[in-house]
C-alpha cells in the first residue's frame, strides 16, 4: 500500500492523479485551502478504493507551518512513500508588471512557498532512507517569455533546486521528480483558446505517476514538450528577444 501525500489537492491535476493512487488501494493525505472541497475529494477517493484519506488545511505561502503540516501527513499515513507538490497559480502578467505587492506573491506562491516546502520534506524523507518528492514545476520555467516571466522564473527557480536536490538525495534512495506540463485544460485555463497543443488532467496525472513509478528525475508531460521546449531554448538570444510568446 503506497502512502501518498498531495499539496494544492483542490486543484484539477493533483485531484486527478489522487485518483489514480485511489484505484491502486493507495492511503493519502491531502492539503489545501479549501475545506469543504477537501472534505468533497476525500469522499470520491474512498468510493474509488483509497483504502485510507485524510484531509488537513494549509496556505502553502504560509512557510512557518509546513514542518507542522508534513509531521502530521507523516503521522496519518504511517511515512510518506510519494510526495506530490502541486499548488501555484497561474498569474497575469500585465496585473504583476502593475503591481510590485502582486509580482512577490505571485513569485512567492509559484516559487519560494513551494522550495519551502520540499525543503521540510528531505529531513522525514531521509530518516526513511526511502521516497519520491514529485513536484509540479512547468516548461514555462526553460526559458522567459514575455507572456509570463513571472510565473517562468518561479517555476525556473523550482526546476534547479529540484536539479541539485535530486544530486543531493540520490545516494539516500530518494528520487525528486520535476514535472513539466505543457497547456493543460483546467479550470485555471478557462479563459484560454484551446489547441493541438493541450492536454487533459488525466493524461498528465497518468504521465506523473508512470514517471514517479519509474523514478524518472525529470518528465516534460505530454512528451512531446522535451522537443518544442528544446528547440525554444536554443533559439539565439537576437532573434527571441524579437519573438511575440
Amino acid at each position: 500500500m503506497q502512502r501518498i501525500l498531495i499539496t494544492g489537492a483542490a486543484s484539477a491535476i493533483a485531484e486527478a492523479t489522487a485518483r489514480l493512487y485511489a484505484e491502486r488501494g493507495a492511503r493519502l493525505h491531502l492539503l489545501a485551502r479549501n475545506e469543504a472541497r477537501l472534505k468533497d475529494i476525500a469522499a470520491d477517493l474512498l468510493v474509488r478504493g483509497a483504502s485510507g484519506v485524510t484531509t488537513a488545511t494549509l496556505d502553502m505561502n504560509d512557510t512557518d507551518a509546513h514542518e507542522a503540516a508534513i509531521a502530521q501527513a507523516g503521522q496519518a499515513l504511517g511515512g510518506i512513500d510519494v510526495a506530490l507538490v502541486a499548488h501555484g497559480t497561474l498569474p497575469d502578467q500585465a496585473a504583476c508588471e502593475a503591481s510590485r505587492e502582486l509580482n512577490l506573491r505571485e513569485f512567492a506562491t509559484n516559487g519560494t512557498s513551494t522550495i519551502a516546502f520540499v525543503a521540510a520534506l528531505v529531513a522525514p524523507m531521509r530518516a526513511q532512507h526511502s521516497g519520491c518528492i514529485a513536484v509540479i514545476s512547468s516548461v514555462a520555467g526553460d526559458r522567459g517569455r514575455q507572456s509570463n516571466y513571472t510565473y517562468g522564473a518561479a517555476k525556473a527557480a523550482v526546476s534547479a533546486y529540484l536539479s541539485g536536490l535530486r544530486q543531493r538525495l540520490g545516494p539516500d534512495g530518494i528520487n525528486v521528480l520535476t514535472i513539466k506540463p505543457g497547456f493543460v485544460d483546467t479550470p485555471m485555463t478557462a479563459s484560454f483558446r484551446k489547441g493541438a497543443l493541450w492536454a487533459k488532467p488525466d493524461a498528465i496525472a497518468a504521465g506523473i505517476v508512470r514517471a514517479a513509478d519509474r523514478g524518472r528525475g525529470e518528465a516534460y508531460l505530454p512528451h512531446f514538450w522535451w522537443a518544442i521546449m528544446l528547440i525554444i531554448r536554443h533559439v539565439p538570444e537576437f532573434i527571441f528577444r524579437r519573438l511575440k510568446l
